[in-house]
């Protein structure tokens, strides 16, 4: 139980008026309300948020059907009371707490795996929800009785009584790129899929490195193309689908290892677009920070991190990313995780450096008008979403001979009295001063120390990813205006 503690109160020789509670020091100066930790914490006992995930995988949709069956990584938060022993804990449990800002918790999903095999069956044996046959408009050519020449077809369209052929014709379906048609067979009822196999019509003129691309490719379809994210919905929708089986495209370990390494790299692709889907006032730059631990801790044969706290950034002299979190409630977090492959030598050194505002409203040049989008402004963070992604996809591949370092400053540019102003002078890390005009143009402060922490990492190579700016979008639709006219 939290209980009311008696307050001192005292003058301080410059005029400011200091509460002390508990050894954390609240100081009112000039209507600004300023909260430094200092505590020791003697048993003080404090508000700490835990993160709980679970990696799931995707689903199927039922054809004709609006259900979308969500996967991928799911995150909810539980309060619990415990004791916090250092000045960091302190620091970290004031920014999960702000996380908890409209008591939103995504909701608890049941994980679901679908198995992928590749099979060589005959089609007709093959028993299952949906057997979905990929065609060219070479495929659907008939002969003089209007018979599929294709023998595949033909044999599908015999087991069907026909109806194959007479959809076609009367759907007008030509096996054109983008065309699809359903057909639904009698006396089988209506349900969810749960088994669904996928077959090319033609595919023995393929080379066998054709067939394993397009393996991958099949997989990596199924898992992303039904991806729906419903943590933050009311209602979840029901997931059905267990099973997808690749008929006709070879067997054995080469295609098993590719179906495994699409799915590696999905859940990558799924954790970052969850991310992004994340609301600002639950993806705080600290849950940000503890989403980067958790995956290291996952992968920590090969997977390292390191997040600085504002002190730590001082240190590094990082003023032009500090400049930019300065007046958000929520600290900043500096994430670095590092990859290492287990065993062997490194031959390059590469960085992924990724823009991590987790919302942006512009600052002092507050983002407005219709245009603005500021309701979007969560997405300012996909840069880091993106190469959190790829940290989390290259823990489970584990590639050889290469470092890669992927480097996030996580922040929020806000409005408040201890924020930045344009004309302000502030300078970067590598002592270079840079003058703020424009308080919106904050991506490009972050990742200036960003890429110096990365530079310092010796790394030969860095791939920065960030969201583009709303000016370039501006002037890139202006230009486009004037040239159509």
């Amino acid at each position: 139980m939290l209980k009311e503690e008696t307050c001192d109160c005292k003058i301080s020789s410059e005029g400011k008026l200091g509460i002390q509670i508990q050894k954390s020091w609240i100081i009112l100066r000039k209507s600004r309300l300023i909260l430094w930790y200092l505590m020791k914490n003697h048993g003080d006992l404090c508000l700490s948020l835990v993160v709980i995930g679970q990696s799931i995988d995707n689903g199927l949709q039922h054809p004709n059907s609006s259900s979308g069956l969500a996967t991928g990584f799911v995150r909810f938060l539980v309060y619990t009371i415990s004791p916090l022993s250092s000045r960091r804990a302190k620091r970290m449990a004031h920014s999960i707490a702000k996380a908890t800002l409209g008591l939103t918790r995504p909701n608890q999903i049941e994980p679901l795996k679908i198995s992928f095999a590749a099979k060589e069956i005959d089609l007709l044996e093959w028993k299952g929800d949906i057997l979905a046959v990929g065609t060219t408009e070479t495929d659907l050519t008939k002969d003089e009785n209007s018979k599929f020449k294709n023998l595949i077809l033909q044999k599908l369209d015999s087991q069907l009584g026909g109806l194959l052929s007479e959809a076609s014709s009367e759907e007008d379906f030509t096996g054109k790129a983008g065309q699809s048609t359903v057909l639904r067979l009698p006396n089988l009822g209506l349900k969810r899929a749960s088994n669904v196999a996928i077959t090319l019509a033609s595919s023995g003129e393929l080379t066998t490195e054709s067939k394993l691309s397009l393996a991958s490719a099949i997989a990596t379809g199924a898992l992303l193309g039904t991806y729906e994210d419903n943590r933050f919905k009311s209602e979840s929708k029901k997931q059905g689908l267990k099973s997808v089986d690749i008929l006709g495209l070879g067997t054995g370990p080469e295609i098993e290892k590719k179906l495994k390494y699409a799915e590696k790299v999905c859940s990558g692709i799924i954790f970052g677009k969850e991310l992004v889907n994340a609301p600002a006032n639950v993806l705080t730059p600290g849950i940000l920070a503890e989403e980067a631990k958790r995956i290291t801790s996952e992968h920590s044969d090969v997977l390292s991190a390191t997040i600085l706290d504002v002190e730590q950034c001082k240190e590094l002299k990082m003023g032009s990313y500090l400049g930019v979190a300065a007046a958000s409630a929520n600290p900043p977090h500096f994430i670095h995780l590092c990859y290492r492959p287990p065993g062997g030598t490194v031959k390059t050194k590469l960085a992924l450096v990724g823009k991590g505002l987790m919302f942006d409203s512009g600052g002092y040049n507050i983002k407005t008008g219709p245009s603005c989008s500021i309701e979007l402004m969560k997405l300012d963070m996909g840069g880091s979403a993106a190469v959190l992604g790829a940290a989390k996809a290259l823990g489970q591949i584990k590639p050889a001979g290469v470092e890669v370092h992927f480097i996030v400053a996580a922040c929020e540019n806000m409005i408040s009295g201890t924020g930045m102003r344009p004309g302000d002078i502030i300078t970067a890390s590598n002592g270079k001063t840079i003058e703020v005009n424009n308080t919106d143009a904050e991506g490009r402060l972050t990742l200036a120390d960003a890429l110096v922490y990365a530079c310092n990492q010796g790394v030969e190579k860095i791939v920065d990813l960030a969201t583009l700016t709303g000016a370039c979008v501006s002037w890139t639709l202006y230009c486009w205006c004037f040239y159509t006219q």
